[in-house]
């Protein structure tokens, strides 16, 4: 099969840490073709959806990739495309996945372009705020100080926000209270999310990987003590662990609606059996997760896209272009 992969640069994919390098090496172990292409390079042209893209192989030794020829691709000639750009999704990545629409019926896409733009990181865990510590989301900063009051201490994140990018502890009394929420507010222009801040934090924040609504595994990642954040991009450590029954429970509360949304590769975050974040732009942790089980759990996602890709291919001849 081939596999559209669009992504970022190669040159900042890290080999040993990202998720989708460790997708590139299953898919092509298991005698894949892989053909890279940045958001950049997706365009449209007599009404079909194209990428100008270049194939690619890896290695798990330097130089880590090699390019082959360039060459325009039609989208819908081939198995899958894979949307993993990391984020911020700015205005570039909605113009692609509105693109990628001309798809639908016709290649498998993974993520769903329509789930990815209905499904912003932090407000989409809004449909599941029972399950959420209490959380705010509002521009207003008397509203936003008034709220750290009444929990004690809050986080503030930009909704833009990725890898623990810009995730501050607000606490009463902090001198720097004032100037962390102008700033993430932008100065009472921009919304920003506040969470209750959970010293569950400490013991770890769990990232639970789903591929299709059932649970792949989990890893815990453990904040710096000189850190707040426990992301991996940000320091944190990874530790193995396990999903607890109360999380399981939560999994199959959310699994209908990532189903509904085309959502298929999904991680969630857990502190303290709360759930903070659904991560759906290009979700990490699984390289992490097979290093603990002993096993590559890319394979997995691999082969559900296997299965999946093919109820497309009956559908080419019969669908026009546009």
């Amino acid at each position: 099969m081939r596999f559209v992969y669009v992504m970022d640069p190669m040159d900042r994919v890290l080999p040993d840490k990202d998720t989708t390098f460790a997708f590139l090496r299953a898919a092509q172990r298991r005698g894949h073709t892989a053909l890279h292409c940045t958001g950049k390079d997706v365009y449209i042209d007599a009404g079909d959806v194209w990428a100008r893209s270049r194939a690619l192989t890896v290695s798990d030794a330097a130089p880590h990739f090699t390019f082959g020829k360039v060459a325009d691709v039609r989208l819908a000639d081939v198995e899958c495309v894979l949307i993993r750009k990391d984020p911020p999704f700015d205005s570039e990545y909605l113009y692609v996945t509105l693109m990628l629409e001309k798809l639908r019926g016709r290649t498998l896409v993974v993520n769903d372009p329509r789930g990815l733009r209905d499904a912003n990181e932090k407000l989409y865990t809004l449909h599941f705020a029972r399950h959420m510590p209490r959380t705010l989301v509002t521009t207003d900063r008397d509203r936003i100080h008034r709220f750290v009051a009444e929990v004690g201490t809050g986080v503030v994140k930009p909704l833009d926000g990725a890898g623990g990018s810009g995730v501050m502890v607000v606490a009463p009394g902090d001198r720097n209270a004032r100037s962390i929420v102008d700033s993430i507010t932008r100065e009472g222009t921009a919304h920003a999310m506040v969470q209750e801040y959970l010293p569950a934090v400490r013991a770890g924040d769990k990232r639970v990987l789903l591929l299709e609504g059932e649970i792949l595994g989990a890893i815990n990642r453990i904040p710096r003590e000189d850190d707040v954040r426990s992301n991996i991009h940000a320091g944190g450590r990874v530790e193995a662990t396990e999903v607890t029954a109360e999380e399981r429970a939560i999994v199959a509360d959310l699994a209908p609606r990532l189903a509904a949304d085309g959502l298929v590769f999904v991680g969630l975050d857990f502190i303290g059996g709360r759930l903070t974040e659904v991560n759906v732009t290009s979700p990490t942790g699984i390289q992490e997760l097979s290093r603990h089980r002993g096993k590559d759990a890319a394979d997995d996602v691999i082969a559900w896209i296997e299965r999946h890709a093919s109820d497309f291919r009956p559908a080419l001849n019969s669908i026009p272009p546009g």
